[in-house]
Parts: structure tokens; C-alpha cells; sequence
């Protein structure tokens, strides 16, 4: 095996740490998996655990993500292919990390992590647009869905001044918009509904 697929299982065996299960038992909670919603992001354990460990799980959960393509970055002399590759480990170790069973989260915060040293301005206005749909309607499932949905289309925009992303960046974007997006199904359906649990509302 080349030494630069060994990033690529380092990353998603970053990826796959459960950052939200570990916060919550250090801070004498329940198993997070069966609280609310069951999903272990930064939104559940905010609803279930407080703003503490909401807040810690989401630096953990986004710093794996930054550092997972941050090495993958430092060992191959900067490669956006490489980097890429390591995005999307580092997005599905979060989704389905091998030590819950491939049963995690939905990869909303590694995501932006993970484009941190790929693109930073893409990371921005995603995070402007997620905070402005929660300000608005307070549903933290929608501004996820709305962040992860225009990722390629701010990639494209803030990958490099006059300059497009290659293929490989894009095709890689839109894996990770389409993984997170497909954790998303059951939100959306209560969305539709109206059944939807606020940011700040417990279930």
C-alpha cells in the first residue's frame, strides 16, 4: 500500500472519533446515541447535554476534520487530491466510524473542518449561511441542509481567485454535500411536517 493511502485511513479513523459520545460520559451524561435524537452531533448534545458540551463536541468534531486534511496536506507537499481524498475519510469516519458500529453523525462539522485548509472563504460563507438560517427559523437541521447543499457551488466560488477547482476537488465536494445531505432525510421529512425540533427546544 502507497504510503499516501495510509493518509487516507488515518483520516478516517480521525474522522470515526466520537467526539459527542466521549464529551458527554467525561461530563457524567448518558450515552448521547440514546437522547433525543440519537445523532451524535453538537445540536443533539446542545438539546440534551447544554451549551458546554455542544460547543466542545463541535470544536473536536470540526478540528478532526481540519487536522485529518491538514496532514494528509503536510505529507504530500500540498496536494489537492490528496487533501480531497482525506475530506471525504475524514466526513465518512464521522458517519460511519468503526467503533459505533458505522453508526454516527451527520458530518455537518467535520465537513467545514475538513475545508478549513482547502478553502477557507467556502468554509465562511457556508458558516454565514447556516448561522443566518438559524437566527431566522432556529432550526439548526436547516441550516445544515442548506449549508451542505451550496458547498459546491461556494467551492467553485472560493477555491482560488479566477481560477475554477479541478474536477477531482468538485467530484470530491459533492460526495461529502451528498453523504451529508443523505443523513439529512429523516429532517427533512420532519421539516415537512413541522415536526422539526428548534435549536435550544428539548424533545
Amino acid at each position: 500500500m502507497s504510503a499516501h493511502w495510509l493518509l487516507i485511513v488515518a483520516a478516517y479513523l480521525l474522522g470515526s472519533i466520537p467526539f459527542a459520545f466521549l464529551i458527554v460520559k467525561a461530563l457524567g451524561g448518558d450515552d448521547i446515541r440514546s437522547t433525543g435524537s440519537g445523532n451524535i452531533g453538537a445540536a443533539n448534545v446542545v438539546r440534551n447535554a447544554g451549551w458546554l458540551a455542544g460547543l466542545l463536541t463541535l470544536f473536536f468534531d470540526a478540528g478532526k476534520g481540519y487536522l485529518a486534511v491538514w496532514i494528509a496536506g503536510h505529507y504530500t507537499n500540498g496536494s489537492g487530491r490528496w487533501m480531497i481524498a482525506a475530506a471525504v475519510a475524514a466526513v465518512a469516519g464521522h458517519i460511519f466510524p468503526v467503533w459505533l458500529r458505522f453508526k454516527g453523525g451527520k458530518g455537518v462539522a467535520t465537513s467545514l473542518g475538513a475545508f478549513l485548509p482547502i478553502t477557507a472563504g467556502a468554509v465562511a460563507a457556508a458558516g454565514a449561511l447556516w448561522l443566518l438560517v438559524v437566527l431566522f427559523w432556529r432550526y439548526s437541521s436547516l441550516g445544515s441542509i442548506v449549508a451542505a447543499a451550496s458547498l459546491p457551488a461556494l467551492v467553485y466560488l472560493f477555491y482560488a481567485p479566477r481560477h475554477a477547482p479541478p474536477t477531482y476537488m468538485l467530484a470530491g465536494t459533492v460526495v461529502i454535500s451528498l453523504l451529508v445531505l443523505a443523513k439529512h432525510q429523516a429532517n427533512i421529512r420532519r421539516l415537512i411536517a413541522g415536526t422539526e425540533s428548534r435549536l435550544g427546544s428539548r424533545r
